[in-house]
C-alpha cells in the first residue's frame, strides 16, 4: 500500500468520524483530516462545535460546560471510536486521547496502535 493507499485509508477514517459525530451531536465538523503517523492515527476536526456550544463558549462558565460535556461524551463513546479505528485499520488501539478547543472549535483525537501502521503499509507497498 503506497502513499495513495495510505491517503485512501486516512479518508475512510475521516468519513467514518464525520458520520459518527453526526450521530452523536446531530452535525458533523466543517472539515476532517486524518493522519497515519507511525503507530498513531490522528483525527483533526475543524469547527466541530454545535450552534449551542458556539453560544455557550462566549462565557467562562460556558467554556467549562462545553469542555466537561465533550470529555463526558468522549468517555461514553471511547470504545466505539476505538472500534471504528480498529475495524478500519486492522490494528488494535492501545489507548486514545482527545480534546476540543473552545476558542477555535477544533477537535483532536489521537489513537495509539499496537504496531507501526505507517511503516507496515509502506513495506507492503515496496515488498
Amino acid at each position: 500500500m503506497g502513499k495513495g493507499q495510505i491517503g485512501k485509508l486516512e479518508a475512510a477514517i475521516s468519513d467514518a468520524f464525520i458520520q459518527f459525530q453526526r450521530q452523536i451531536l446531530g452535525r458533523g465538523p466543517e472539515a476532517t483530516k486524518t493522519f497515519i503517523t507511525q503507530d498513531m492515527v490522528i483525527v483533526r476536526q475543524k469547527k466541530s462545535m454545535t450552534c449551542e456550544e458556539q453560544h455557550l463558549v462566549s462565557t467562562e462558565k460556558g467554556r467549562r460546560l462545553v469542555k466537561e460535556m465533550r470529555v463526558t461524551l468522549r468517555d461514553i463513546f471511547r470504545e466505539r471510536m476505538e472500534d471504528l479505528v480498529t475495524r478500519t485499520t486492522g490494528c488494535q488501539v492501545l489507548s486514545s486521547h482527545g480534546d476540543i478547543s473552545t476558542r477555535t472549535g477544533e477537535k483532536i483525537d489521537i489513537f495509539i496502535l499496537d504496531r507501526n501502521l505507517e511503516e507496515e503499509l509502506q513495506e507492503n507497498h515496496s515488498g
